[in-house]
């Protein structure tokens, strides 16, 4: 299975705490055709000292990561 866990690692696209950013960029991916099991958003609580952003993660592979 390529969502595996020794199948790869999770790369940060984006840290922000904009929503619309995070959408705009999740839609670019996907009409770039990457497929959902491979892009994770994550929502990091900021509490009182931090606002609460959001990360856009995308699975690099191992096979992609020799390809650069």
């Amino acid at each position: 299975m390529r969502t595996a866990p020794d199948a790869g690692h999770w790369e940060v696209v984006v840290e922000t705490p904009d929503q619309a950013e995070v959408r705009t960029r999740v839609r670019r991916l996907r009409k770039a055709g990457v497929d959902g099991p491979l892009i994770r958003l994550d929502t990091l609580c900021g509490r009182l000292a931090l606002p609460t952003t959001c990360q856009l993660s995308l699975l690099v592979t191992a096979a992609e990561r020799k390809a650069r």
